[in-house]
């Protein structure tokens, strides 16, 4: 259903880890570490500045794929992982993109599940990777169906 997305990617797009939206996304997960948001935590810190939580990259803009299309209902979050260089830091831009690494179906008791390979990249201007994280996005036979017509 997907295998002709494999590999393509989206264009980058700019993202900011800005403060007040650290502090928010630390409150909204209940993690109250100061690292996210007392500036005198984060100086002196090895960072030398206040850091993001690790999951904070799924609040990024990563761009659309030309002519990829998920429906916003019916799909099941399978599984996500995130892997750093270096934390976030507040403050810095990142040019995030995502890209389709795979695609492959399986049989179920209920039908056919579709599972979707998604790769999520964030880098600092000049290239420098920052973060990846991967998703599995498992699509249901009733989406597979309401897809293909």
């Amino acid at each position: 259903m997907f295998q002709a997305y494999i590999g393509k990617r989206s264009t980058s797009v700019e993202n900011c880890v800005e403060k007040g939206a650290v502090r928010k996304f630390a409150e909204a997960i209940g993690d109250p570490h100061p690292i996210y948001v007392d500036e005198e935590v984060g100086r002196r810190s090895r960072h030398r500045v206040n850091i993001a939580p690790p999951t904070f990259p799924r609040v990024f803009d990563y761009g659309t794929i030309e002519g990829f299309h998920l429906p916003n209902d019916g799909l099941i979050h399978g599984e996500q992982s995130f892997h750093y260089e270096r934390p976030l830091k507040v403050g810095e831009n990142i040019q995030c993109y995502t890209k389709i690494k795979d695609y492959y179906e399986r049989n179920g008791s209920d039908g056919t599940l579709g599972f979707l390979v998604i790769e999520d990249v964030g880098e600092v201007p000049g290239g420098e990777r920052v973060f990846t994280s991967e998703a599995i996005v498992i699509i249901t036979e009733e989406v597979r169906k309401r897809l293909s017509k």
